[in-house]
């Protein structure tokens, strides 16, 4: 299960502890709950703090509403296990073995395209960004905004003396290197690490993490066409099995929100380079070799390598670089 699909199944829950009395009727259900990899002393790949929050509205204890929650969440298609942890975050551990998760995910993808992992988590926050005057102050400023927006939050940028976007300066002006690179070498290093140096940008190898992406895309682009000659097209089965790429579409929509809330786009490009490194191990299966024929299999794998360059096209959106179809 994606991050959103439990965040639907965790207000189920709630609505309906709230509708058979298991809470208190005046409880009001959240219009969302968060839902994150778990924290120090939790368990399982997600987890939520939806208990403690509803705790002082229900007038119970946090760990009595979080077993509420859990009885209720139990059973749920795709929670393989709810465990309760510290003060009353729940834990959930999805149901492994048919890929169920990152068949989801994937028919997310489909769906939502290079909007795949916006969310609704910061719905209603108006947030600021004053920023310098610089070239990497601006384009950070830029990057941070669209991430908010991505996530639901209003936004405004302006340019200030008291800044609130920080960033260490360029030691040389990168614009020289066309818009992808400048963007690329701006954005890729955290807010207070040195700007990337230009000249390895503009090689074609893997060592530049900015053509690794863009590489990637375009060899997902060319796996459809080439499935394309071949008379099949990419259909998402429950068959993926469990595989690194899959794994990290699951886990995106988490990247988003994280990017968003601590103002690091860093965060994108470096996830971004996870999932073109994993589509480039994972490409060679996609297609039938020598006399074999197109099977549920391929279709599965391709539909997979499809969602995997949806997402490098939508993230590197974000950053404000481009994801050309041929390399």
């Amino acid at each position: 299960m994606t991050p959103a699909d439990l965040s639907v199944t965790v207000l189920r829950a709630v609505r309906r502890a709230v509708d058979e009395g298991a809470l208190p009727r005046g409880v009001a259900v959240p219009e969302r709950v968060v839902v994150e990899r778990p924290r120090a002393g939790g368990c399982g790949d997600w987890a939520t703090n939806a208990a403690l929050r509803l705790a002082r509205e229900a007038g119970m204890a946090p760990l009595a509403v979080a077993e509420v929650l859990s009885a209720a969440l139990r059973g749920e298609p795709g929670i393989g296990r709810v465990d309760v942890t510290g003060p009353g975050f729940l834990n959930f551990t999805c149901e492994r073995g048919v890929g169920g998760g990152v068949a989801a995910a994937v028919r997310e993808v489909g769906v939502r395209g290079a909007r795949y992992g916006f969310g609704e988590g910061m719905r209603g926050q108006r947030v600021e960004l004053v920023c310098g005057g610089g070239v990497r102050e601006g384009v950070y400023a830029e990057a941070v905004r669209g991430l908010l927006v991505a996530q639901g939050a209003d936004v405004r940028v302006r340019e200030g003396e008291d800044v609130s976007v920080v960033v260490r300066g360029a030691h040389y002006d990168p614009r020289g290197l066309g818009r992808d690179a400048c963007q690329w070498a701006l954005l890729r290093p955290a807010a207070g690490d040195r700007v990337l140096d230009g000249p390895p940008l503009l090689v074609q190898g893997e060592g530049n993490g900015l053509f690794l992406v863009r590489y990637a895309h375009a060899r997902a682009r060319a796996l459809v066409r080439n499935a394309g000659e071949w008379g099949f097209a990419g259909e998402c089965g429950d068959d993926l099995g469990a595989s690194r790429l899959g794994g990290l579409i699951v886990e995106y929509p988490g990247v988003l929100e994280a990017a968003a809330r601590l103002r690091a786009p860093d965060r994108v490009a470096r996830a971004l380079e996870a999932v073109a490194d994993a589509l480039l191990d994972f490409q060679h299966g996609v297609l039938p070799m020598g006399e074999e024929k197109p099977s549920a299999a391929h279709r599965s794998r391709l539909a997979l390598a499809e969602a995997a360059g949806t997402v490098l096209a939508g993230g590197l959106a974000l950053l404000g670089v481009s994801a050309p179809d041929h390399l």
